[in-house]
């Protein structure tokens, strides 16, 4: 058996800095890292909505499939609610095992509003759109996910994160 490739999963809500967290990681883990983003997947390649019959999480799954066969380091990143995704997560759990590192980021409501308003995209959407889609604490029940606060910063979370997975 070859080597085990790693999967790193980061949920949370709209501006919670999933997204700044797994570029981070990439870079720190350098080449051969594929970074999977939900919404470049459903909003830019699928142009799809989400929700409970949406289409983006089989081509999620290829793509992670994919990354399994050909990269050491998957980092897949997004919303990704918890019931819509289930079947993504059961898959994942099935092709990745032990190899998950899963993390939830249980940012205030209020923290997550201040840290889209410092993004280039935050013309799109607003404060009223962030409300509609909030979900608090949409942890998965299959995947153990360890929660980060917005006490920790961008370079602890990198770091917790990159320990966590090199062991």
């Amino acid at each position: 058996m070859g080597k085990m490739t790693k999967l790193i999963i980061l949920r949370g809500n709209s501006g919670s800095g999933k997204t700044t967290t797994a570029k981070a990681l990439q870079k720190k883990f350098g080449h051969g890292t594929m970074l999977i983003s939900q919404d470049v997947v459903r909003r830019e390649m699928l142009f799809v909505k989400d929700g409970p019959d949406g289409k983006a999480g089989e081509l999620l799954s290829e793509l992670a499939l994919y990354g399994k066969k050909h990269c050491n380091i998957i980092i897949l990143e997004g919303i990704l609610n918890s019931k819509w995704y289930e079947g993504l997560f059961k898959n994942l759990l099935h092709e990745f095992k032990d190899q998950i590192f899963a993390y939830y980021f249980d940012i205030p409501f209020e923290e997550t509003l201040n840290r889209h308003k410092q993004k280039p995209n935050a013309h799109e959407f607003g404060e009223k759109d962030m409300r509609s889609w909030w979900k608090e604490r949409d942890l998965i029940e299959l995947i153990p996910e360890v929660c980060i606060n917005k006490e920790l910063d961008l370079n602890e979370v990198v770091d917790m994160i990159y320990q966590d997975s090199t062991r």
